[in-house]
């Protein structure tokens, strides 16, 4: 990789990296907000609901406004919204103020994730998988060892410096961003002449509002259940509204030119289909872990936020320790040997937490967590190898983001899957039950893989 392309690797990995930076962080400090605005875990649950469900509806958007307006603006103007954001966060007099301006935040960091992927198949041609193993550093570990950031800004400064931390990485990759990323080609005709009207058609309003509606509906009727330990009338009610909508959004989906999810290029290409579906699955069971496994050592076992975050450090140094190498060995060898690797260690770390008990050393999570971390570098790199291989280029920026929104999908998912489990309080019984489901998905994991890998089916060259 010569210089030139090293500099780009950088400009973009310093931004996307704060969009799961900022998703892992939070983690560490859900506690620590309940007690700040006295609320139930149900509730705050909502501070990681709220950054995903954005970042599900962003990212697509992103790679579809990148496609028409340019790759360069959308990242940069990404970047000066993540520097608003995290300024006025802590600042938030309220909970719901809080909310707002992690919604904010999620749009912003949003802007670059899709888009940054998009720069990187453009202008980087030669050994795209080692590229990818570059930018899972910034992705994959930025996640990964968000909990531990969070954890010792938490311990010495409170819960307001998970929001001040983004702004020297803000900084740092708008000026590296300006100088090294091309500039982009001057607007087609047809996007200097759009209308607002013709925008909102082209992003699709009605699928998006349809989806949030229908996605916050059927999730507040599902948590409140739980949480209450009843089934009101209420939630019935919410929950009806919830599938009626997502029923409708499907329908229009089908219907509309410029659909906000393309329905029909997943039927179009059934490669990518599976990629995005075994990459759901994949974030459903690795976000489940990731915050779940904080809570519970803070709740549970009574583990301060600071050596919650140095347990969570193994998780992290194995992901960013595995990625060089995982680009190495999907250059030589494809990414079915890497996925297939990636899914029996989720298995065995799945395995390892439900053996666990209310007395085991505190520090043999880390045997799972090292699991899942090895995991994560295979994963992020062989995912990404394998989108590249079942996307034509032509549609790369919204393969890009329909990658992304599969992740944010799982991560939805993930948080629901906790808020049902553990209801209003978190206890070592929901701990054991989720980790029983995720060893039953990460099986599932490995069954997908090895159909990639004696059928081919999952891939197309």
């Amino acid at each position: 990789m010569n210089a030139r392309s090293r500099w780009l690797m950088i400009s973009v990995g310093l931004g996307i990296l704060l969009n799961p930076l900022n998703s892992s962080m939070v983690s560490v400090a859900i506690p620590r907000l309940q007690n700040v605005f006295q609320l139930d875990f149900t509730v705050v649950s909502w501070i990681i609901f709220s950054f995903y469900i954005a970042s599900a509806i962003a990212q697509p958007v992103m790679g579809k406004a990148s496609d028409l307006f340019g790759r360069r603006k959308i990242f940069l103007t990404g970047l000066v919204v993540a520097f608003v954001a995290s300024l006025l966060a802590p600042l938030s007099p309220n909970f719901g103020w809080l909310i707002v301006f992690r919604i904010v935040q999620s749009i912003g960091t949003s802007m670059m994730v899709g888009v940054g992927m998009a720069i990187v198949r453009i202008h980087i041609t030669e050994k795209q998988a080692t590229a990818l193993s570059v930018l899972s550093i910034f992705l994959s570990g930025a996640a990964a060892i968000g909990p531990f950031i969070g954890g010792v800004l938490i311990h010495w400064w409170s819960w307001p410096a998970i929001f001040f931390v983004n702004i020297p990485f803000v900084i740092a990759s708008f000026i590296l961003a300006w100088r090294h990323i091309p500039k982009d080609a001057a607007p087609t005709s047809v996007a200097r002449g759009m209308s607002l009207r013709k925008w909102f058609d082209l992003i699709d309003v009605s699928g998006i509002l349809l989806f949030t509606v229908g996605l916050v509906a059927l999730l507040a009727s599902l948590l409140s259940a739980k949480s209450s330990g009843h089934v009101s009338l209420g939630n019935v009610i919410v929950g009806l509204i919830g599938i009626v909508a997502l029923v409708a959004f499907v329908r229009h989906e089908l219907k509309v030119k410029s659909p906000f999810i393309p329905l029909r290029t997943f039927a179009k290409y059934p490669a990518m289909t599976w990629v995005n579906v075994e990459f759901m699955l994949v974030n459903v069971l690795f976000y489940s872990l990731f915050f779940g496994l904080p809570s519970y050592l803070q709740m549970v076992r009574h583990v301060s936020e600071f050596q919650t975050g140095i347990l969570m450090l193994s998780l992290g140094l194995c992901s960013l320790v595995t990625s060089p190498i995982a680009g190495r060995w999907i250059d030589k060898s494809g990414p079915r040997p890497a996925l297939l690797a990636s899914a029996i260690l989720m298995t065995l770390g799945s395995v390892w937490l439900v053996t666990l008990n209310q007395n085991s050393p505190v520090v043999s999570v880390c045997l799972a967590l090292a699991a899942f971390g090895i995991s994560n570098g295979l994963n992020n790199v062989g995912m990404q190898a394998a989108l590249f291989n079942s996307t034509p280029k032509e549609i790369i920026g919204v393969a890009s983001g329909l990658f992304n929104t599969s992740r944010y999908l799982g991560t939805i998912l993930s948080s629901l899957l906790i808020g049902i489990v553990m209801g209003g309080n978190f206890s070592f019984g929901g701990f054991r039950v989720l980790a029983v489901i995720l060893t039953v998905i990460a099986l599932s994991l490995v069954f997908m893989s090895r159909r990639r890998r004696e059928s081919g089916q999952l891939e197309v060259s």
